[in-house]
């Protein structure tokens, strides 16, 4: 009899034992669950010229403030333009140039913005970044392209193939004024094969960087970024400043966090972030 009466004390032992176990594990996930919930995701769309320092600014924001989690879309300012119109979710953008943020912003004039979109917070927007616009060429440089001189040589002659960006890429705008700061016709340029294009700057540089294209219009920061030789630097008078405008959207379900996410950027600590990568900020 005492030794049944130890079995079952022993086997009434366990189960209260594996009860509490069960009670504790369902606790400790119910509390990871109630965590992961309490953060708030900020939406930021940025210029696709900003996604290396963005996701090292994201990995240093996020370590500071353990209640939010930074979800990044990165293309051209156009195509972030033209989703924020449709409808997307977003709560800060930043663009690679005045032209599409003004596109969103009901305190610009009909000139600026035709439609009187009213997308952003204009009391938020700023002057967040200046980057520079720069000529590169693949590794070798196989035709030889020292400077916009020799390109625009190089273009006349029909010895080149220029990758740039579209016409509603900010990259591809800043190369059209450089095109017509030379006096060419970019139009029949294209038509006789001297030009390629990329949706966004990132595929721009990539075309260099494969030698698909014998040189390329983009940004300093995508060059340095990837590791491309850099022959000429645009002047303010070929295609004017490379300004990069950041706001909190009107529509955000998070402004003061945006806001404050905002207010980071500007930081001394965002500031030596952007300028490993050669990013200037706007006194």
């Amino acid at each position: 009899m005492k030794k049944k009466s130890k079995a079952i004390a022993a086997l009434l032992a366990l189960a209260v034992s594996m009860t509490a176990c069960l009670t504790g594990c369902g606790r400790t996930n119910t509390n990871t669950n109630a965590d992961a919930s309490e953060k708030t995701e900020l939406v930021v769309f940025a210029a696709a010229s900003m996604t290396e320092t963005l996701n090292q600014i994201k990995t240093d924001y996020e370590a500071q403030h353990k209640d939010i989690t930074l979800t990044y879309n990165f293309d051209s300012s156009g195509t972030l333009k033209t989703q924020i119109q449709e409808g997307a979710t977003c709560d800060v953008f930043i663009s690679a140039a005045q032209k599409q943020m003004d596109q969103l912003d009901a305190s610009k004039d009909n000139t600026a913005n035709p439609e009187q979109l009213d997308f952003i917070n204009s009391d938020s927007r700023m002057d967040l970044l200046e980057n520079k616009v720069v000529l590169v060429v693949p590794e070798n440089n196989p035709k030889n392209i020292n400077s916009f001189d020799d390109l625009k040589s190089k273009l006349e002659s029909g010895d080149v193939l220029l990758a740039m960006g579209n016409s509603d890429v900010p990259v591809g705008q800043y190369t059209q004024k450089i095109l017509q700061y030379w006096g060419l016709d970019e139009k029949a340029l294209a038509d006789a094969g001297e030009i390629t294009y990329g949706s966004n700057v990132k595929e721009v540089t990539t075309q260099v960087s494969e030698g698909s294209a014998d040189c390329g219009v983009v940004y300093y920061t995508d060059a340095y970024s990837a590791g491309l030789k850099i022959v000429g630097e645009a002047t303010e008078e070929m295609c004017g400043k490379t300004i990069y405008p950041a706001a909190v959207m009107k529509n955000s379900e998070h402004p003061e966090q945006a806001q404050e996410f905002l207010a980071y950027l500007s930081s001394d600590a965002a500031a030596k972030v952007f300028e490993k990568v050669g990013f200037v900020a706007v006194a």
